[in-house]
């Protein structure tokens, strides 16, 4: 299974049962799908610390 986050959409690829499974998954941490999306952009965004 593959998912797809672009800037104002997701897309699922893969099997029926499969999909049904993730957004059954992702319905306890996400109300919208628009917060999945602002979650999702904001992680890729937000810079890491490395400790020396």
């Amino acid at each position: 299974m593959k998912i797809y986050v672009l800037e104002k959409s997701i897309v699922f690829s893969g099997k029926a049962w499969e999909i049904k499974q993730k957004l059954q998954e992702s319905q306890h941490h996400y109300r919208y799908v628009n917060e999945w999306i602002t979650d999702v952009h904001q992680q890729a965004v937000a810079p890491q610390r490395k400790t020396i």
